[in-house]
């Protein structure tokens, strides 16, 4: 959405947003934050919803519904004429978006082997920031277009990738957690037998079904309201920990860079609107390729390690980003910010972007797994 805000065509149809000055007449940066924010806002409301229609859909059906709303909410917004409606379409797109953020992580880890599962979350981490990647460069290529599709086309195009994920979610195994919760309990075994390759009757899948039973036994046990509780387990101070690991990602800043990358080289550093788009896509695809060191390294290091390695490094950028970028109109200062913004990405892609969505989740008891992540990851959203 950030390459967007300096295009012409998407400020012509959306003046109340252009803090450009171009317009000259509502100019404002105070909508044009509730416009971008409209999207956490609904990604906040389907994480916690998440609380209560997580263990009720099942995994699969989670993230096909929270799909589905996706393309609606973006069909809503690539069609838009107004303002309230542009914001109706985030809303409701970051509604399904939150849906998918609160099960993705609790479905892989669910169905992978705890050796693995440090590597499949800072996958699905990498995964975000191709995404990223992706919208940046089609942002770039569609500034071109004359007209509204210059806009329109790029906004439309996550509904591919939803359209994607409802084709390939169904035919993929169901959590055996979840199913074990529900009763299926054959199915379960099926499902374990598939994901190591061996007979439903063999010994290994047999006794890995009693444990995870066992565990979900556990867990059926506790609920929201233990997420309060402060006994020997100490739920609180765990939960809290979880909900502050996540807040002080989005504190960090990083989706102020991600949402607002050109229009911080264009406007703070005075690059042309070209050149800011292009230096925004290049530090998308520096973003991703940064974010596949975490995969490699965090079974080394450790969690504590990278993250205190990544949030040292992000304070570092960040203290010289404040500095460069109120030297306005200095070429030199304008140089050094915009490489630190590549810098603070990296950082961030190997302490900070995967992490936070692994270790609240590793923290926590079983029996309060669930809402504890759907509670965390609705602070990334809110902040």
């Amino acid at each position: 959405m950030g390459g967007l805000l300096t295009l012409d065509s998407f400020v012509a149809v959306f003046p109340e947003i252009d803090t450009r000055g171009a317009t000259g007449t509502s100019a404002s940066a105070t909508k044009q934050g509730i416009s971008i924010g409209s999207y956490n806002l609904g990604c906040f409301t389907g994480a916690i919803a998440c609380i209560w229609l997580g263990d009720k859909l099942g995994r699969r059906w989670t993230i096909f519904t929270g799909s589905s709303i996706m393309i609606i909410g973006a069909a809503i917004q690539a069609s838009s004429f107004s303002l309230g409606q542009l914001i109706a379409g985030r809303l409701i797109t970051g509604f399904g978006n939150g849906l998918n953020t609160s099960t993705v992580p609790a479905w892989q880890s669910e169905t992978s082997k705890s050796h693995r599962r440090g590597q499949m979350v800072m996958i699905e981490g990498a995964m975000i920031t191709c995404g990223i990647m992706i919208s940046y460069w089609i942002d770039l290529g569609f500034s071109f277009a004359k007209g509204s599709v210059s806009w329109r086309f790029p906004v439309a195009f996550q509904i591919v990738f939803a359209i994607i994920i409802l084709i390939f979610i169904l035919p993929l195994p169901e959590s055996p957690r979840w199913l074990i919760l529900k009763g299926r309990e054959d199915e379960a075994v099926q499902v374990l037998a598939a994901l190591s390759n061996l007979p439903p009757e063999d010994e290994y899948i047999q006794s890995e079904f009693l444990a995870i039973k066992e565990s979900v036994i556990e867990t059926s046990q506790g609920g929201f309201k233990d997420l309060f509780t402060m006994d020997r387990d100490r739920n609180f101070h765990r939960a809290v920990l979880g909900y502050v690991n996540q807040a002080f990602q989005q504190i960090s800043g990083i989706n102020l860079i991600t949402y607002y990358a050109a229009t911080i080289y264009e406007q703070s550093i005075g690059l042309s609107g070209f050149m800011s788009r292009l230096l925004a896509a290049c530090n998308g695809t520096e973003y991703f390729l940064a974010s596949w060191i975490a995969v490699f390294t965090i079974e080394r290091f450790g969690r504590r390690q990278l993250m205190i390695f990544g949030a040292a490094g992000q304070a570092a950028s960040m203290a010289i980003l404040a500095g460069t970028t109120s030297l306005i109109g200095n070429t030199k200062a304008g140089i050094v910010a915009a490489t630190f913004l590549f810098v603070f990405n990296t950082f961030f892609a190997i302490g900070w972007l995967g992490m936070t969505w692994l270790y609240p989740a590793e923290i926590v008891p079983l029996r309060i797994r669930a809402p504890s992540a759907a509670l965390s990851t609705s602070a990334n959203w809110i902040l």
